[in-house]
């Protein structure tokens, strides 16, 4: 197909698109196309790591669907992490359709179009867990499954050309703290009925098994509280694990201790959590300030700051000197890492651990104790999916290319007869000898502030640049015979760490600029080019470095 050319898409066929999710951790944005009509499974963002300076999050691209917003029959999602919901309060406008989702889920949508000035515009559906809706050629069952979050779901998406169950993200262990469990014989149940495909999480194919839930987190929490009364005690997870959140509690309050949250997003959750009934039985938290007012080693601390993110409530916590009104660990005080590391956040935790370790406190992680455990399957698990499901087709999704690869292995392996770990952009058609028609629009896109780029935009690529290589900033004053008047002005960034090398670099342009005919000399291009390549062999000859280059030229 040519490149420019439009793939066309049979109305008869139930295709599989993923526009994100399918590759790598994060951004899933899912859709199946039948009958003229397409159903979108999941809008979430994705994080940039330390090569995307400036950039809060990444999203999905919605080219494709935007294209086709009027045959939308809606968006389902199938849990409320922000990998899963965090993209639709930015693309909800490119969209426009409607969105279903369980009470917890809903709660977060809606105060996250809220805040983006949608509420009210977009409308709303909620989905009791384990109710089924009918959109369009599509009937969807909400299954409930078992994750770090409440209400999770798989999808069971039925239509004429089969039936297809889309996982998200789950675990077997039932969550007795919030008596979550993955609902076994309903899957059972499809199973028997036939499943055409599989669309599954990859993310912890190489995880080994465990029996451990989270109540034995609980308990091992309650058991190192009580080693440390006394101390200062800061807990911190994942804000959108509300089940960890009511166990440190639980454990703190067996230790006669008040809890105080800190960091918005906990405080998000906090209020979705009791608005649809979770918290029900546990008083208000405690606000910071209400918790400076209690005596010392009185309370524990739940805190955003897990993966190290440098403005949460344990950065600030971290801090070598007091603030006045704020609370403060110091020599002997304990946190407790109630998280796994997500991959690309070593570096900012360690260095937040450090500055923890330099004031004194004492640091417990999951790598010397049971203080976690992971909300994705292992080992046999994944396995037990596939003995209740009996896919035809197996897509592996929501994992990094050697669990994608791993996973369509043991697919095969399982009794799947065909596996395909699609990339972002494919068209995969689901039916007895399945094929991919070929690929649509897809990309990633960047949140910058209050705008929205590409992700190769000259902004971005310039920004990387610039972190990578430098920048070099040179202004010059030409009279209009050509002649240079008076020091050119030099400002580096990264770049010519002493003054001796930055007039080198000076004398060289002012030699080069001297050698040009005075016809060039009237042209600003033919100098700028001048300085450019001067520069740019200057800094080859003696830095090995291409940094990002401006001029600018004053003419008098």
């Amino acid at each position: 197909m040519n490149k420019n050319e439009e793939l066309i898409i049979p109305e008869d066929k139930l295709v599989f698109v993923p526009l994100g999710g399918a590759t790598g951790i994060g951004m899933n944005f899912f859709a199946y196309g039948y009958k003229g009509k397409w159903l979108l499974v999941d809008c979430g963002v994705g994080f940039p790591g330390d090569g995307l300076p400036g950039v809060d999050v990444l999203l999905p691209n919605p080219e494709f669907m935007t294209d086709k917003k009027e045959d939308i029959v809606g968006l389902v999602i199938t849990h409320a992490h922000e990998d899963h919901i965090g993209a639709i309060s930015y693309l909800w406008r490119d969209l426009g359709c409607p969105i279903y989702a369980t009470p917890f889920a809903n709660e977060l949508i809606e105060s996250k179009l809220n805040e983006a000035g949608f509420l009210g515009r977009a409308e709303t559906h909620v989905v009791p867990p384990g109710d089924s809706i009918e959109l369009g050629p599509f009937e969807v069952e909400f299954v409930s499954m078992n994750h770090s979050i409440p209400e999770a779901n798989a999808l069971a998406i039925r239509t004429r050309a089969g039936l297809v169950v889309h996982t998200g993200d789950w675990k077997l262990n039932t969550d007795s703290i919030l008596n979550q469990q993955m609902d076994e014989k309903t899957l059972k149940e499809l199973g028997k009925e036939g499943v055409l495909a599989m669309v599954c999480d990859s993310t912890n194919v190489f995880g080994e098994s465990t029996d451990k839930t989270e109540a034995d987190v609980q308990k091992r929490l309650t058991e190192l509280i009580k080693e440390h009364l006394g101390k200062q005690i800061a807990v911190t997870c994942f804000a959108s694990n509300v089940a960890r959140v009511k166990g440190i509690y639980q454990a703190a309050v067996q230790n006669g201790l008040d809890v105080c949250l800190m960091g918005r997003s906990l405080w998000r959750i906090d209020a979705a959590a009791r608005a649809v009934g979770y918290f029900s039985d546990m008083p208000e938290f405690l606000s910071e300030q209400e918790a400076l007012e209690r005596p010392t080693g009185s309370v524990l601390y739940i805190c955003t700051g897990s993966q190290g993110e440098s403005r949460s409530a344990l950065s600030s916590l971290a801090t070598i000197t007091p603030v006045k009104n704020s609370v403060y660990l110091g020599l002997d005080d304990v946190v407790i890492f109630s998280s796994r590391i997500i991959p690309g956040n070593e570096k900012a935790i360690a260095l937040l651990q450090r500055k923890l370790k330099a004031k004194g406190c004492k640091i417990i992680t999951d790598r010397e104790d049971l203080v976690h455990v992971s909300g994705h399957y292992a080992g046999t698990d994944l396995k037990k999916m596939y003995d209740l499901l009996k896919p035809q087709i197996a897509l592996p999704v929501h994992g990094e290319s050697l669990e994608l690869n791993e996973h369509v292995e043991l697919a095969k392996k399982w009794g799947a007869k065909y596996a395909f770990a699609l990339e972002d952009g494919e068209v995969l058609t689901l039916e007895e000898n399945p094929k991919i028609l070929g690929t649509v629009p897809t990309g990633i896109l960047a949140v910058d502030g209050k705008q929205i780029l590409n992700l190769d935009s000259e902004v971005i690529r310039k920004r990387r640049k610039m972190m990578d290589e430098g920048s070099i900033v040179i202004t010059l004053v030409v009279d209009k015979k050509g002649n240079v008047l008076g020091e050119p002005q030099l400002s580096t960034f990264g770049l010519l760490d002493t003054e001796e090398s930055k007039r080198s670099l000076i004398q060289r342009i002012i030699e080069k600029i001297s050698e040009l005919s005075p016809d060039e000399l009237t042209y600003n291009t033919q100098v700028d080019q001048c300085v450019r390549t001067v520069i740019r062999k200057f800094l080859d000859e003696f830095y090995g470095k291409h940094p990002l280059i401006d001029v600018h030229l004053v003419r008098v």
